[in-house]
């Protein structure tokens, strides 16, 4: 378990890495085909409204930047 970004570990390193994969999957599952963008919001001033580590797959449309 991992709560946010920021409390990784080294040894969390291979469940990151799996969680990005997993992230692409899902882009494709999607149907996300021009693009997408995985997002990881670290504590609630980032963003974080559940305390576990997880990531947002984006896509669809283009999207602004800077965001917010």
């Amino acid at each position: 378990y991992i709560s946010q970004i920021s409390a990784a570990e080294d040894d969390d390193e291979s469940l990151l890495g799996h969680l990005m994969i997993v992230g692409k999957k899902c882009a494709a599952d999607l149907g996300l085909k021009k693009g997408y963008r995985m997002v990881v919001n670290e504590v609630p001033d980032g963003g974080q409204s559940v305390l576990s580590c997880h990531l947002h797959v984006l896509g669809g449309r283009q999207m602004n930047w800077p965001p917010g």
